[in-house]
């Protein structure tokens, strides 16, 4: 059987761990992938739908009793539902499912240690193996130190957020099982502040990952590359060969609708003989040179609002049935 004759989504599975970035179930059955993700965006979209009520009410019915304030009320059933969520994703797939920490937490190590400890205690009571949970970490200084006594734990981190090779350093150099460089919302960036239109390997975004790929083979780095956040098939398949892909339903379906041929883009082997210098990283490196890229400082705190922002309408959504 020729490529041509194998859909674009299963040719890019041979080359690169396929992951779906939703939280409906319906979707993650259909697209088959390795892994999933969510965050709390995804879970607020997923809430809107009727068949996922009941996951909701469930939470809400266990803690509607529980002692202590309305805060901490809200709190529990959060994790609640984010957990709920996870179990079922865990049902559909047979690899890892990402389950995020609160991102107002994302100043705050000591808080963001505790918290993911507490959702993998939730998770081992409900039977599942750590090795099946990725804690998804904003990538702030705070939280890749976070990530980086999490990990000696044996929990396992997911790097959010990260538009930069400063945050993808200080990530690797903490150990973190995996991070998440956002290609869309880099070239979202981008275009807007040019007015250009990027496509295939001029995207920005896909530079950045290229970038960041390179160097983690180069220098040996265990921590794997997920490129996240598309806009489009063809950045994407520019990826061809990174670690994981974490895709959205409708780029899923793109991809398994096409029969173009798949090359693999991304080569481990060929990234050991690059020509780069390796970054000494201390904290006020970190801080300097994240400063210094203000693509990376806008989209880090503008994606931390956002995930904050539906933290809070979940949270509004549990009050009212409270």
């Amino acid at each position: 059987m020729s490529t041509s004759e194998i859909n674009s989504l299963d040719q890019l599975k041979q080359l690169t761990k396929v992951v779906a970035d939703t939280g409906d179930f319906g979707l993650i059955k259909q697209y088959e992938p390795q892994d999933a993700t969510t965050n709390p965006s995804l879970i607020f979209k997923a809430l809107q739908q009727e068949e996922y009520t009941a996951l909701l009410e469930q939470a809400v019915e266990e803690f509607k009793g529980h002692a202590g304030s309305e805060p901490e009320q809200l709190g529990l059933i959060i994790d609640r539902v984010l957990i709920l969520f996870g179990l079922e994703i865990l049902k559909l797939i047979p690899g890892r499912v990402s389950t995020e920490v609160d991102a107002r937490l994302s100043f705050d190590t000591q808080a963001t240690i505790d918290r993911a400890r507490k959702l993998i205690g939730d998770y081992a009571a409900e039977g599942i193996d750590k090795e099946r949970i990725l804690i998804k970490i904003a990538s702030t200084w705070e939280g890749i130190k976070a990530a980086e006594v999490l990990q000696k734990e044996g929990i396992n981190c997911n790097m959010t957020l990260l538009f930069s090779l400063p945050q993808a350093v200080g990530c690797a150099e903490a150990d973190a099982k995996l991070i998440s460089p956002f290609v869309g919302r880099i070239m979202d960036w981008f275009k807007a502040k040019t007015g250009e239109t990027y496509s295939g390997e001029n995207d920005p975004g896909v530079q950045s990952v290229k970038e960041i790929f390179t160097y983690y083979k180069k220098f040996g780095y265990s921590t794997e590359v997920m490129g996240a956040s598309f806009r489009n098939t063809d950045e994407i398949l520019e990826l061809a060969g990174c670690d994981l892909l974490t895709i959205s339903p409708g780029l899923l379906g793109e991809l398994q609708a096409s029969r173009a041929d798949v090359p693999q883009k991304l080569d481990a082997g060929e990234a050991q003989e690059a020509s780069i210098q390796k970054l000494d990283l201390s904290e006020s490196t970190f801080r300097f040179l994240l400063n210094e890229d203000p693509m990376a400082t806008e989209k880090l705190a503008e994606g931390i609002r956002a995930f904050a922002a539906d933290i809070v309408k979940l949270e509004a959504i549990i009050s009212a049935q409270l």
